[in-house]
Parts: structure tokens; C-alpha cells; sequence
């Protein structure tokens, strides 16, 4: 029978408390144990006294009859200095996830897209500006030939009339 001390919750919804217990591996969560060794409230300030009750004795037999702690109860029992747990390191852990890599690379696409297309805006005007102002320059003489016309017309008429 392999044995294991871990967590079984108890408590309220969003309101979690825990008996730490010995139980088969086998057995679910909540279920049937052999023995309660202690209570984690984690609720509590982690500075608090109450927030982890655990009965050292029971706690060292358990594991010297061959007792496998979870991972957060290995943790609890490291901090009891009852069992040295050896320091974790996990270098990826910051490291973002495949899925949140190819957003950040279809922002940078998109980005550098933008700025091309700005920079190609800002060229063509430049291009097109002296064209612009030839043809705004026809319509003005269009125009002033036109009130000559209109003038001419008008000094034709005084003089006939």
C-alpha cells in the first residue's frame, strides 16, 4: 500500500481550509484517511502561528515508513523543518507560451506594416506636391483669362452702347 500525506479540503466555497492527512495514494481526495497530522489555513497571514498546525511526531513516522508528501505538503514540511526539500529551479518559468509568442510576432508584423505603408504616404505627397501645384496654377490663369474675357466683353458693350 503506498502511502501518502497531503491535503483534504474542507471549508466554505472561496473560503479554503485543509487537514493535512496520511491516506492511501489511491484514495480520493476527500475521502477516507488514516490519520489527521495537522491543519493548514491559508487564509491566515503567513507570519501567523495558526496557519499550520502539524503533529512533528506522527509527521516523522509517517515518513519513515516510506510516507510520499505532495508537493505543497513537502513545502509545509520543509518550512516545520522536518523534511529537507531541495529548491526547485525552473529556468522557463517567465518565459512566455508558444500562443502569446505568435501574438507578439503578429504585432511586430502588423507594426512594421504600418510604418511602411506611412513611410510610402509620406514619400508619394512629396512626389506629387509639385505636380499639385501645376495644376493649381492652370486653374488660376483658366480663371484670370477668364475675368480678361469678361472684361473685354464688358468694354466692347460701353463702347457699342
Amino acid at each position: 500500500m503506498a502511502i501518502s500525506l497531503r491535503l483534504s479540503r474542507g471549508g466554505a466555497k472561496k473560503r479554503p481550509y485543509y487537514k493535512i492527512i496520511v491516506a492511501d495514494a489511491r484514495a480520493p481526495r476527500d475521502g477516507k484517511y488514516l490519520e489527521q497530522i495537522g491543519t493548514y489555513n491559508p487564509l491566515l497571514a503567513k507570519e501567523d502561528p495558526a496557519r499550520v498546525k502539524l503533529n512533528e511526531d506522527r509527521a516523522r513516522y509517517w515518513l519513515g515508513v516510506g510516507g510520499q508528501p505532495t508537493d505543497r505538503v513537502a513545502r509545509l514540511l520543509d518550512k516545520a523543518g522536518i523534511k529537507e526539500r531541495a529548491a526547485t529551479n525552473n529556468p522557463k518559468k517567465a518565459e512566455p507560451g508558444k500562443k502569446a509568442k505568435d501574438r507578439v510576432e503578429e504585432k511586430a508584423e502588423k507594426a512594421r506594416e504600418a510604418e511602411e505603408a506611412a513611410k510610402a504616404a509620406a514619400e508619394a505627397p512629396a512626389e506629387e506636391a509639385p505636380a499639385e501645384e501645376a495644376n493649381e496654377a492652370t486653374p488660376n490663369s483658366d480663371a484670370g483669362d477668364a475675368a480678361a474675357e469678361t472684361v473685354g466683353e464688358s468694354a466692347q458693350e460701353n463702347a457699342e452702347g
